[in-house]
């Protein structure tokens, strides 16, 4: 039997499913500067993230009644704003995995270690984001950002865990790689 997730503004989420304009605004201000910033790293243009936001919110509420509360309501509607990012890419037809999804085996040496990054480096990562693969970037977000796991990542992306694993590993080490070279240049 699986317990339901007591959210802190379920009073709104029951006047959202009455459909009440008030309570609707009032979620759509307590969540969408964390949903705009989802839709964003993943499509990586301001307007249409802004769009997809909007979208996603309208979809929630109309579709508000099928929230059973398993999860708590920034996750399900995370999950909306994620997939309709990820929809919206497809449509576009960008190929978000460019490199075959062939399973390479990665030594156990790559496992995560603690980095310590100074505010100029985080801004490199930033950038270094923007110049990975689509497909990378996207798994990096959805695991790092997002806090998928690899099992969520895979069903979301219609990947097996695996490759989400490995196109991790291989994003992690391309921006260190990255951030290490920009350090490089800059003695």
């Amino acid at each position: 039997m699986s317990s339901l997730y007591k959210n802190i503004h379920q009073d709104l989420i029951e006047l959202c499913r009455k459909n009440k304009a008030k309570a609707q605004s009032k979620i759509y201000k307590l969540y969408y500067k964390a949903m705009y910033n989802s839709s964003l790293r993943i499509v990586k243009n301001p307007a249409e993230a802004e769009d997809i936001m909007q979208e996603a919110f309208l979809s929630a509420f109309k579709n508000i009644k099928k929230y059973k509360g398993e999860v708590s309501f920034g996750a399900w509607l995370k999950k909306i704003v994620v997939n309709r990012s990820l929809d919206h890419l497809k449509k576009k037809k960008l190929d978000l995995f460019p490199l075959d999804n062939e399973i390479y085996k990665l030594s156990e040496e790559t496992n995560d270690e603690n980095f310590e990054f100074s505010e100029a480096q985080i801004k490199l990562v930033t950038k270094a984001i923007d110049l990975l693969p689509r497909g990378y970037g996207i798994i990096l977000n959805l695991y790092l950002l997002e806090g998928y796991d690899h099992e969520e990542i895979g069903q979301i992306l219609h990947i097996s865990s695996s490759t989400s694993r490995s196109q991790y590993l291989r994003a992690k080490k391309k921006l260190i790689q990255i951030v290490s070279d920009n350090e490089k240049q800059k003695m």
